[in-house]
């Protein structure tokens, strides 16, 4: 039995202490856990960044620029003597919203990027403005804005022709459209104010209506 139990010393040493064993299965864990871990974290970075600049590869889209102190401050000074509801179309991260609710207006904003609806509605809430200034996830063309009696519109040029003529069919009366960065093709601007990429032009749809409505019953007595 004695010679039964004996393990030659060259197999011993070749197995090793059982503490390297434990230490190598130990360190092969934590790398686990740490490229778990680094792996996680890009993805979260990717999922809070990938909405707020996928925006800019659609076709035509209204990428996610942040409104300037100047575009801001240009916006509210349009909207001095007015009243009635406001929409912001394309509204990102909410700063026209909540700066018209400030003034009193019930705002609303539309904006297809979730991330940022949902962080508009925090800061709005962080400034106490809630109650005012609601912000809605959706596609602005599938939207009505017939309720409203102030718009603004941040938007690229590719895009106001179409919304010119969806606005003009739905709007009241006496709805004001201001738009900021690029005018409308076809509209002649009531009121102007900014220079470069503050620039921000008031349309009042009466006055464009009425001068269409002239237009028309001047045009078979120019012919005849």
């Amino acid at each position: 039995p004695g010679v039964m139990s004996q393990v030659p010393a060259g197999e011993r040493q070749a197995a090793g202490p059982p503490e390297d064993c434990e230490g190598s299965r130990r360190g092969r864990r934590w790398g686990l856990l740490a490229t778990a871990g680094v792996g996680g974290s890009l993805v979260a970075l990717y999922a809070v960044v990938t909405p707020f600049v996928t925006p800019a590869l659609r076709k035509v889209c209204l990428p996610f620029v942040p409104a300037t102190s100047a575009q801001i401050q240009n916006v509210l000074k349009m909207l001095e003597n007015r009243s009635g509801s406001l929409v912001d179309i394309g509204s990102g991260d909410g700063r026209i919203v909540i700066a018209a609710a400030k003034r009193g207006f019930k705002a609303a904003g539309y904006e297809l990027n979730p991330w940022l609806v949902w962080y508009s509605r925090y800061r709005a809430w962080r400034e106490g403005v809630h109650k005012n200034a609601k912000f809605y996830i959706s596609d602005l063309w599938k939207v009505s804005f017939s309720h409203y009696m102030n718009v603004v519109v941040f938007g690229v040029p590719q895009m106001m022709p179409q919304l010119e003529k969806k606005l003009k069919e739905e709007l009241e009366y006496n709805a004001r459209i201001i738009a900021c960065r690029f005018p409308f093709p076809c509209w002649v601007p009531d009121h102007t104010t900014g220079e470069g990429i503050d620039t921000v032009w008031a349309y009042d749809l009466k006055c464009s209506r009425g001068c269409e409505t002239k237009s028309l019953e001047i045009t078979p007595e120019t012919e005849s």
